[in-house]
Formats: C-alpha cells, sequence, structure tokens
C-alpha cells in the first residue's frame, strides 16, 4: 500500500485510488466516493518483502513506477475494519503530465446472478487531493496514516 504525496506551493497533496481491488469491488463502488477511497494495495505472499509488495501494487494498480526505489516513509500499518492489516509506505514525486490511470482486470459475474461475468479495472481513477479533502475521501480506518505521513514530513 503506498501513499504518493508531492509539495504544490507549499501545500501538501496525495494521491489516492478510489476504494477497488483484489475484492472485486468494481461495480459496487460506482456511486460511492467520501468514506471509500483507498490507498492502493493488494495482498503480500508469505515471506515476500512488503515494500516491494506495495510497490508492485502500486505500478499495477494506478499504471505508473516512481523514478526512485529511495526515499520511501514508512508509515507503518493500520487495521481495516474488516480486520485485514496494511503496511503502508509514501514516497514524494508528481506523475508526469500524460498520465492517465490504467489498472489491472479483474473477472466477476455482472450482474449478480446473471451467469454472466464481465472485466473491471480495479482502480477506476487516481486523484491528488488536499490533505483536507483526503481525510474526508479516504476509509476511515486509513486516515492515521495521513497523520503519520504529516508527522514524517514535518519531522
Amino acid at each position: 500500500m503506498v501513499i504518493e504525496c508531492r509539495k504544490t506551493q507549499n501545500l501538501q497533496e496525495v494521491a489516492l485510488a478510489p476504494a477497488c481491488s483484489c475484492s472485486g469491488a468494481g461495480p459496487f463502488h460506482v456511486h460511492k466516493d467520501d468514506g471509500a477511497w483507498t490507498i492502493p494495495k493488494g495482498e503480500a505472499a508469505p515471506g515476500e518483502d512488503l515494500l516491494t509488495r506495495a510497490q508492485i501494487e502500486f505500478e499495477e494498480e494506478v499504471g505508473f513506477r516512481p523514478e526512485s526505489s529511495h526515499g520511501w516513509i514508512e508509515l507503518g500499518s493500520i487495521i481495516q475494519k474488516g480486520g485485514k492489516t496494511v503496511h503502508a509506505w509514501a514516497f514524494e514525486g508528481d506523475l508526469p503530465e500524460s498520465f492517465e490511470c490504467r489498472s489491472n482486470l479483474f473477472e466477476m459475474e455482472w450482474p449478480p446472478r446473471s451467469a454472466k461475468y464481465q472485466k473491471f479495472p480495479e482502480v477506476d481513477q487516481a486523484c491528488f487531493f488536499s490533505e483536507e479533502v483526503a481525510r474526508r475521501k479516504l476509509k476511515p480506518a486509513q486516515v492515521p496514516l495521513l497523520d503519520r505521513l504529516r508527522a514524517a514530513i514535518k519531522g
């Protein structure tokens, strides 16, 4: 799980990806906004390096590989509402002007019980938000990660 941060005219902004991932969220999140966004995340294999997995997930879900793998800020972990532990890192950088969110696809039965399968992107958009807006958009369990990011940047 990764938060990308950038500075613009002394305003700290964070990039978040909407709540869609391996759980097959796709069409279930179409009309959700505040409290429904998440930072990119995935599941690590036993013994897998967590930062490496976070970097891979960020690229797969957002379609962008950071230029440098140095300077990552460890934000620790949180436990989400469903009990899943999420480990997070941040890095500072800017997305290229030509950036378009390109995510891996997953397949699920849609509409439910129709026996028809459709493909959906794991993430359909990635946005930079001010810290204030990010606090409103993020799933409540992930908001402490913004506090940790703020503390790490000020520290």
